[in-house]
């Protein structure tokens, strides 16, 4: 059985070599341990400065940011799937989103979203899972942190999510 050191060190290595996110239950079959473990190994990692998310789809470095723009939306659960798709087809990758929640404060999930496939996997955990949205908290209200390589492309994701009163002005 290797040391926790050794383990961590190959989750490190594992993460900065892959493109994709890498899920906490794939590390604790390869090195027989428990989920549980690994994500207190990421814990660990990331006191230390390492930059590493979670997604919903698994642990990865945080992607070198383009340019970023925080946009605020409101719409109903049954919109989520049109309001992602009109951020990617216009050219922008959805970072996260953030509610301000009366209680707690702010609230931010990861959601790391740049294709269409990631956006039909997000939505088939959400309901598979039956989880709920975080805007759901906030009545609909929600910020994301958008990438995007070129101006023109936020304003076009802004026209778009204008256009389909998603975007909350």
């Amino acid at each position: 059985m290797i040391t926790s050191g050794e383990r961590q060190a190959r989750i490190t290595a594992e993460l900065s070599s892959s493109d994709e996110p890498l899920s906490a239950s794939m590390f604790a079959k390869r090195f027989g341990v428990s989920r549980q473990t690994i994500v207190g190994d990421v814990a660990l990692l990331r006191a230390r400065g390492e930059k590493i998310i979670a997604t919903p789809r698994g642990y990865m470095y945080e992607l070198p940011s383009k340019m970023t723009a925080i946009i605020v939306c409101k719409h109903l659960p049954v919109d989520t799937e049109e309001e992602m798709q009109r951020i990617i087809d216009n050219g922008g990758a959805i970072k996260d989103v953030i509610v301000d929640h009366p209680l707690y404060g702010q609230l931010r999930g990861e959601l790391q979203i740049a294709t269409t496939t990631d956006i039909r996997m997000f939505m088939a955990r959400m309901r598979q899972q039956q989880s709920h949205l975080l805007s759901e908290l906030t009545g609909g209200v929600h910020s994301h942190t958008i990438a995007f390589e070129r101006p023109e492309q936020l304003e076009a994701i802004k026209q778009s999510l204008r256009a389909a009163h998603i975007l909350y002005e």
